[in-house]
């Protein structure tokens, strides 16, 4: 255990678009990468899912790959909405409150996305490097 406590030295926003369905809950078929740890680190704070467009009833995945596997961490529920003036786009946030925050442990690690239904999202990940 450190004997100093780590703080955030660099913050990360990083953003991705999936829109290739993926029925697969096993890690395989077409996953996004959608923020890479840095070196020493990095801890998840909020990651904010918003469709461009129209949607159906679905599921956004979210996964872990830990430089070797990729594996489901989260489903998040996608209901139908056809937005317009008076109805806005799905959108869904996921808050990671510390001390429980998501954390990358190095640049080998990646949280990852795909959506089950051909529809297009932007998966959005804020946090900082250590």
């Amino acid at each position: 255990m450190a004997s100093d406590p780590v703080f955030a030295v660099t913050p990360r926003a990083e953003i991705a678009q999936i829109s290739v369905a993926n029925t697969n809950r096993d890690g395989t078929g077409t996953i996004v990468d959608v923020l890479t740890g840095g070196s020493s680190g990095t801890n998840i704070s909020k990651i904010e899912i918003v469709a461009t467009g129209t949607t159906t009833a679905g599921v956004v995945r979210l996964y872990l790959y830990n430089g070797t596997n990729t594996r489901l961490l989260r489903e998040v529920f996608v209901t139908a909405a056809t937005p317009s003036t008076t109805v806005s786009v799905w959108n869904a946030q996921l808050i990671f409150a510390f001390p429980n925050v998501l954390h990358l442990p190095s640049a080998s690690w990646k949280l990852q996305a795909s959506t089950h239904n051909a529809e297009t999202f932007n998966v959005f990940a804020f946090g900082a490097d250590l």
